[in-house]
């Protein structure tokens, strides 16, 4: 349902501290920008920076995996009649990247995270000449979407962007402090035990910038196939490290990795499910799960339990509902 959107207390405090406000008066002297996205993460983003001046509709709620979905007709409409589309972009959206590109002729369409500087890219090792696009996994690399928002939201309303860029520095400082959050967590996790495997290559940059080794049963995309020759490369590999989880995907079906739990056993390794890890997509809306801030500290709290740091269950601001 498209509303007009508003900030949580604690984002109001960050951008109070600021000194400026969400609802500036340059806001309300135009109707809201009425804005579709296409993932969740990406209309967090826009609602964060756009604040009032905004009403965003993203197509892809909880549980949808971004790499399949194919834009119905009403999406259409909704995309064809907003002031802006905003897309992911970096083939995330793989069925609707042509639709996209072709409206982007007719209207103003804005690949957010094309904005980044492919240096800090990992190649997509299934399409030569793409990159891997789950940039959202790094809080440090995220941020760096946020002056494209911004831009895209200020050749629309001009006289707001102060107000845009001002929620845009709140938005990464409550990143930054995210960041530290998870590094500080993250490093307690004993070395042997920092491997992250999970349904596919979703947490590339997160085994990055937290010094895990980071393995998938499927590919980068959810269409690749996973063949028994994998699932069994795999199960050897748990057993012979002795990791003590694996870990499901909210957006992917847990069939694979309950099989890598079943075969570990089959060979007399015990393995458990350390908990569902948001990978695609958010939490419903509505949770502190289904924003952005909410999504990484999640998976964050869950892994590190997971994994034996005595972290707290309700996450960094003690908001969680849902960590192992």
């Amino acid at each position: 349902m498209t509303q007009t959107t508003a900030f949580a207390p604690s984002r109001r405090a960050v951008l109070a501290g600021l000194g400026a406000l969400v609802a500036a008066p340059a806001y309300a002297a135009s109707s809201p920008l009425n804005i579709v996205s296409t993932t969740g993460m990406i209309a967090d983003l826009v609602r964060f920076i756009g604040g009032d001046a905004v009403t965003v509709r993203g197509l892809m709620g909880a549980g949808v995996d971004p790499h399949a979905y194919r834009q119905t007709r009403s999406d259409i409409v909704a995309m064809t009649r907003a002031d802006a589309v905003m897309w992911h972009g970096l083939y995330l959206e793989a069925q609707m990247e042509d639709f996209l590109l072709d409206l982007g002729r007719k209207q103003p369409v804005h690949a957010i995270a094309e904005t980044v500087n492919p240096d800090l890219l990992i190649a997509h090792e299934d399409y030569e000449g793409r990159f891997d696009p789950h940039i959202w996994m790094d809080p440090d690399l995220w941020v760096q979407c946020v002056p494209a928002v911004i831009d895209a939201l200020a050749d629309l309303r001009p006289d707001a962007r102060a107000g845009f860029e001002a929620n845009g520095a709140g938005f990464q400082e409550e990143a930054q402090a995210l960041s530290v959050y998870a590094r500080d967590l993250l490093t307690n996790v004993p070395a042997e035990r920092r491997v992250l495997l999970t349904a596919h290559d979703a947490f590339g940059y997160f085994g990055t910038a937290y010094g895990f080794e980071v393995m998938g049963i499927q590919g980068i995309s959810t269409e690749s196939e996973a063949g028994l020759n994998r699932i069994r490369t795999l199960v050897d590999f748990l057993v012979e490290r002795q990791l003590p989880a694996v870990f499901v995907e909210t957006s992917v079906s847990d069939r694979n990795i309950r099989a890598l739990v079943e075969g570990a056993a089959s060979q007399g390794h015990e393995v458990r499910i350390g908990g569902s890890l948001f990978s695609d997509a958010m939490g419903p809306d509505g949770t502190y799960e289904g924003t952005w801030l909410g999504m990484i500290d999640h998976n964050v709290t869950t892994i590190a339990r997971a994994l034996g740091v005595d972290a707290p269950a309700g996450g960094r601001l003690g908001k969680l509902k849902a960590a192992a």
